[in-house]
């Protein structure tokens, strides 16, 4: 009787992780599609009226506002934090509305010029996807993260064309725990998002091609995984921080308003920080100026780095869905662009600017999202020949990945002792 129950139950999570990986690779390559071809075409048409820029994020913040307040009840998105809340507790369920909600409001976040990405907001809605078959099919309550998970992994899978990433980040982030039902599960999800990948959507991320690397520049690969890392926390701690005074502001059309004028401002200033900024990286690595490196371009290159993730950050504090995905990213990868160019022109390293890109995006994710495998086998999957940086992407995962924890940490610590030392005072 008992392996009659048992053999059932294995019945159903394969059928329903079957149902939930075509589910979550529809949503999946919908909202990439449509959000890139909509961008795309918004940046086109824009480029010679640049002040546009300015108004274009109160567009769509504000829709993004009214949708919510109308139509979802008022009810606020936040994120991952969703799903993690979901599997800590049985009683909390991811409720159907958060597929569209997420849905609507990244892709409106972004076409509009939010300056994040689609990722946060598609593996939300596709853990949603998961949970809401969970309980609609009534599955042992064993396997709901299991469910959660296929959908997540299917998500990351349909977005970055990277079968490994997909079922890495679903076990390093969301579930943070391996069996053989979750693999299962997530294997079945990701077989289906790939598949769909290799017969729509070959193109990758970034149009470029590694070739080789050389052993002597794993000194600077070592100095920009570090610096990487600082980034990163100083990322993480700007999303905490902006998101915290937005939230003081009980005004809800000065909150809305201010955030979405302050990103209009920094987009009509500096474009490439309108949207998720994947454009911005063939256009950096192919410059004019990226052979003769000048000053200007230097410190567009330093201004970039420092000021996207406070772009980031008003746009989540004003509302926009999101998360530090795509800014990560980005943020790493012009990083790297900055410190090849840096080294070449004053040390004659000769280093190689592509692979100096894909370390400090590699480097960067695993900082900000302590996911270092994920964060691996993503930045392979987003070039042609991304396994031959293998080695040097892999020592620049770990290295971030530790220096982030150690910073947080120390953060932490010294955060505790000034405040004991506050409490002992005023005692």
């Amino acid at each position: 009787m008992r392996k009659k129950v048992i053999r059932k139950g294995y019945y159903n999570l394969i059928l329903n992780s079957f149902w939930v990986g075509i589910l979550a690779t529809l949503l999946g390559i919908t909202l990439k599609k449509g959000t890139a071809y909509f961008e795309e075409n918004i940046i086109e048409k824009t480029e010679h009226i640049s002040f546009l820029y300015f108004f274009l994020p109160s567009i769509g913040i504000t829709l993004i506002y009214f949708i919510r307040k109308y139509f979802f009840k008022g009810k606020q998105n936040k994120g991952i934090k969703e799903i993690f809340n979901t599997l800590e507790d049985r009683k909390d369920e991811l409720p159907f509305y958060k597929i569209p909600s997420h849905y609507i409001n990244g892709f409106l976040t972004v076409v509009f010029g939010g300056s994040t990405g689609i990722e946060v907001s598609t593996v939300v809605a596709t853990a949603a996807v998961g949970s809401t078959i969970y309980k609609k099919e009534k599955v042992a309550n064993a396997y709901k993260t299991e469910l959660i998970c296929a959908g997540v992994a299917a998500g990351i899978t349909t977005l970055f064309g990277s079968p490994i990433a997909g079922f890495l980040f679903a076990i390093e982030v969301i579930s943070r725990k391996i069996n053989k039902t979750l693999f299962l599960s997530c294997a079945i999800s990701i077989s289906i998002a790939q598949i769909f990948v290799a017969l729509f959507d070959r193109q990758k991320l970034f149009n470029f091609e590694v070739f080789t690397w050389n052993y002597q520049a794993i000194p600077y690969m070592i100095l920009l995984s570090i610096i990487a890392a600082i980034i990163a926390v100083f990322f993480t701690k700007s999303v905490i921080f902006i998101k915290a005074k937005f939230e003081k502001i009980k005004n809800n059309f000065i909150r809305v308003n201010t955030g979405a004028l302050l990103l209009g401002l920094a987009i009509f200033i500096f474009p490439a920080f309108y949207g998720d900024s994947y454009h911005a990286i063939p256009e950096l690595l192919t410059h004019q100026e990226y052979k003769t490196l000048s000053v200007g371009f230097m410190l567009s290159l330093i201004a970039f780095v420092f000021f996207k993730p406070i772009v980031a950050s008003l746009t989540l504090g004003a509302g926009g869905d999101g998360g530090v995905f795509a800014p990560s990213i980005v943020t790493g990868a012009v990083l790297g662009i900055f410190v090849a160019l840096f080294c070449n022109h004053f040390f004659n390293s000769q280093l190689i600017v592509l692979n100096f890109a894909l370390i400090g995006a590699a480097a960067m994710l695993s900082a900000a999202i302590h996911a270092p495998l994920t964060a691996l086998f993503l930045t392979c999957n987003i070039v042609d020949n991304g396994f031959a940086l293998f080695i040097p992407l892999l020592i620049g995962v770990y290295i971030a990945k530790y220096i982030a924890l150690f910073l947080c940490d120390y953060t932490v610590y010294t955060y505790q002792k000034r405040n004991k030392k506050l409490t002992i005072q005023l005692k």
